[in-house]
């Protein structure tokens, strides 16, 4: 992937980390970035342009039925090419913000140890809760993608969530690049305990804590 496709990927204009290049865990997953080509971030950056257009959109109604229209006619291309969940590029390209799933907020990362996370993330308006700031759910949305691919990652055996506790400080502003940083606080057996923190500046706006249990063989 190129700096230019990287760039367009982001909301704010950043080049997406590669998180593949920070942690051994995620090495075996590399031929998962070549999946959609190297035209895939474009296809993401467009996805979730349509998304933030959609929420802030107020069509005349007559124009109601040719947008639903067409928007059924790319769902139905789309279907066609359904695959299988280990398979889609969606969730599985570690190279761009938010894995490139529209789903997932879209953070870049800056800095992936085995122990803690140092990201930027712009909530848009696809996030909106009113006034201005971010929706209350897309915040845990965010914290549980972060602390459980931490907990998940440097070889660790894979670990599910078992709970995520979000305190809401402050507002958290659309439009505006926000810091988030995490770290793996400790591990007790298959107990692994993870943190976070949003920031604003100096402000934090939100902190989170999550546990994750590590599998037993044959779980899903």
């Amino acid at each position: 992937m190129t700096e230019s496709s990287a760039r367009k990927a982001s909301p704010d204009g950043g080049a997406s980390t590669d998180h593949v290049a920070q942690t051994d865990s995620w090495a075996h997953l590399g031929p998962m970035m070549e999946r959609g080509g190297s035209d895939y971030p474009e296809l993401v950056a467009q996805m979730r342009r349509v998304q933030d257009s959609f929420v802030v959109a107020h069509l005349p109604a007559a124009l109601v039925p040719e947008f639903a229209e067409q928007l059924g006619g790319l769902a139905d291309r789309l279907a066609e090419y359904k695959a299988e969940e280990s398979a889609a590029p969606a969730g599985s390209r570690l190279d761009l913000p938010g894995r490139g799933h529209p789903f997932l907020l879209p953070h870049i990362v800056d800095q992936w140890s085995d122990t803690r996370v140092e990201a930027r993330v712009t909530f848009t308006p696809f996030h909106l809760g009113g006034n201005g700031a971010a929706h209350g759910g897309s915040l845990p949305l965010l914290f549980d993608e972060v602390l459980g691919r931490l907990a998940n990652s440097s070889g660790r055996n894979v670990a599910r969530t078992a709970y995520i506790h979000v305190n809401y400080r402050h507002i958290t502003p659309v439009g505006k690049q926000l810091r988030l940083e995490a770290t793996l606080d400790r591990e007790e057996g298959r107990k692994r305990y993870a943190s976070g923190r949003l920031l604003d500046g100096n402000v934090v706006v939100s902190d989170a804590e999550g546990l994750f249990v590590a599998l037993r063989p044959g779980q899903p």
